[in-house]
């Protein structure tokens, strides 16, 4: 005896079947577009859930009952639509960090975007020698200049600069389990709990700590040398810095007692710039050249910070090094690509005429920003964003002070000007900033600013004037009414 239908099952019952649908002219139009395939398994999988709310719910199954093949077919084209919409988007960088490692770091130069384009469509002759016609090594792209920039005898390109140093101490301190030299002030962390003792560990060195916090002298790295140590390192004090009664040993003597004892010494860079970045008006940093010249026999340093390019971790220094390294079996899995390479190479050769550099590269470009740019910006897009927002909020434009980012000069700060949001008296207490911070991320090309100090600060330094017009244009879409409940 077959069970008695209940009126949820007979509502059920009553959804069109999947071939009904798919002989529908919209459903037709969507395999066109999106394939039958995946148009089918949404179409199935909308129905299992229609069916569900029929069984469940007596609100769900009139509604169920009553679908129709349009209304399903719309449904099945929306969900298509948002499943392709990807979730990298372009966003506007108002954070006030330029090299902000949340959103890429350095953005790339006209002449790297176009030669990245080129190598995505075509071969190109990544590990082929086209003079010998055999194969060749992917590094020569890119040795000849950096090694024509830095001073140093040879280089390799890994896929960072973790990965560079990781990669460096694997194989000169790893193999044997070597002890590394490093000033306890120097055993960093940074960004993604990136640890030096870490990395080390993985590396299978071991870790010679010395020296304290605050204070290490040339003696406590000549006490720590012992049969068992490989290498003495310094590493770039990236993201924090240390005043008041402070000591550090000078790159120079390190290495003049490394070549004494027959120990390498490594400097970590960090950031790592090609430039004397004073001479743009910028803070003072170590350049990689000044590090080789200093004595270091490697230097590791990142491709996406100060450099400006793509994410890479390059290591230049002594060539003997630097092909062993090159044989370590490591180096093939954190080996870069052709886009990465094809990036780099013409970012290089930019900094064969500093004297174009501003002008040519877009890190530098945005770092150097002078300050009356912005404050015009600023003062342009005022009336605009305050439209938009109404009574509900209050805008000024203001001197704000931008960071370079990516642990890059730490306590610098650079002289800007932006736009800051204060939310008027009588919504301050509905959360009323965090609502507008939250509909600026949600609009077509999501705004990102900072919330301190009551305030939400939109800094204009990484807005360039290309991007004005379309960043104004948006503002239209900000409602104040959906910020704060009405007014």
């Amino acid at each position: 005896m077959q069970p008695e239908s209940t009126p949820a099952t007979q509502r059920a019952v009553k959804l069109p079947s999947v071939d009904k649908l798919m002989l529908d002219p919209s459903a037709l139009l969507l395999t066109e577009k999106y394939g039958r395939t995946r148009v089918v398994n949404e179409v199935r999988k909308l129905l299992a859930e229609l069916r569900v709310e029929a069984l469940s719910h007596a609100g769900a199954m009139e509604k169920a009952g009553e679908a129709d093949i349009s209304t399903i077919v719309s449904s099945v084209s929306e969900r298509l639509r948002q499943a392709d919409v990807s979730p990298l988007k372009c966003v506007y960088n108002l954070t006030g960090t330029v090299l902000h490692t949340n959103l890429g770091r350095a953005l790339l130069p006209d002449v790297a975007v176009q030669a990245v384009m080129q190598a995505l469509s075509s071969p190109m002759n990544l590990e082929f020698d086209l003079e010998t016609g055999k194969r060749g090594d992917r590094d020569d792209l890119v040795e000849d200049l950096l090694c024509e920039l830095t001073g140093a005898e040879a280089a390799t390109v890994v896929n960072n600069n973790a990965a560079a140093v990781l990669l460096l101490l694997s194989t000169l301190a790893g193999e044997h389990h070597g002890e590394v030299i490093v000033s306890r002030g120097e055993l960093v962390e940074i960004g993604g709990a990136f640890r030096i003792p870490d990395i080390m560990l993985r590396a299978g060195a071991k870790l010679h700590e010395i020296g304290t916090t605050n204070r290490t002298h040339l003696a406590d790295y000549a006490n720590a040398i012992n049969p068992q140590t490989a290498l003495m390192m310094k590493v770039h004090c990236s993201n924090y810095a240390i005043s008041g009664f402070t000591k550090s040993v000078d790159l120079e003597q390190i290495a003049v007692l490394g070549r004494e004892r027959g120990i390498p010494t490594a400097v970590d860079l960090g950031s790592g710039t090609l430039v004397d970045l004073s001479e743009y008006g910028l803070p003072r940093e170590p350049t990689v050249r000044e590090t080789v010249a200093a004595g270091a026999d490697l230097v590791t340093f990142s491709g996406d910070k100060l450099l400006g390019g793509p994410q890479a971790g390059i290591i230049v220094g002594r060539a003997d090094l630097i092909a062993k390294i090159k044989r370590n079996p490591l180096k093939r899995a954190l080996r870069v690509g052709k886009l990465t390479l094809a990036a780099l190479e013409p970012v290089l050769a930019l900094y064969r005429a500093p004297e174009m550099l501003r002008d040519r590269l877009t890190t530098l470009r945005l770092l150097t920003r002078p300050r009356a740019d912005m404050q015009q910006q600023a003062e342009q897009l005022l009336p605009l964003l305050q439209q938009a927002l109404g009574s509900a909020y209050l805008v000024s434009a203001e001197a704000m002070l931008s960071q370079i980012g990516s642990g890059a000069l730490p306590v610098d700060q650079l002289p800007s000007y932006g736009l800051s949001i204060r939310a008027a008296l009588e919504h301050k207490q509905s959360n009323a900033l965090g609502k507008l911070e939250k509909l600026l991320r949600d609009l077509p090309r999501p705004v990102l600013g900072r919330i301190a100090q009551d305030a939400l600060w939109l800094d204009l330094r990484c807005l360039e004037a290309a991007q004005q017009p379309e960043f104004a244009q948006q503002l239209g879409l900000l409602r104040a009414s959906h910020l704060t409940g009405g007014q």
